[in-house]
């Protein structure tokens, strides 16, 4: 399993864009992915669900990745954090 938290810094949060970049990363990958934030937390294939969590600029979100390509998917994931939100 594959950890690792990050602050949003981008003015409007996880917005519908980089939600939906979110999760085709995810779905990338054979893996389970999960975003937590203030205590609610999503399945990170799912584009409604993450919407729905409403994170905003400031936000800490953790990102929890398991499965065979969890190592590839991670690094991904947190790059795609990094660069775009």
């Amino acid at each position: 399993m594959k950890k690792f938290s990050y602050i949003i810094k981008d003015q409007v949060g996880i917005h519908a864009r980089p939600a939906g970049s979110l999760v085709k990363i995810a779905k990338e990958f054979d893996v389970n992915v999960v975003l937590e934030s203030d205590g609610k937390s999503a399945d990170l294939k799912k584009l409604m669900a993450v919407m729905t969590l409403g994170i905003k600029k400031g936000a800490q979100v953790t990102i929890t990745v398991e499965g065979p390509d969890e190592e590839a998917a991670a690094t991904q994931l947190e790059a795609f954090f990094i660069t775009n939100l």
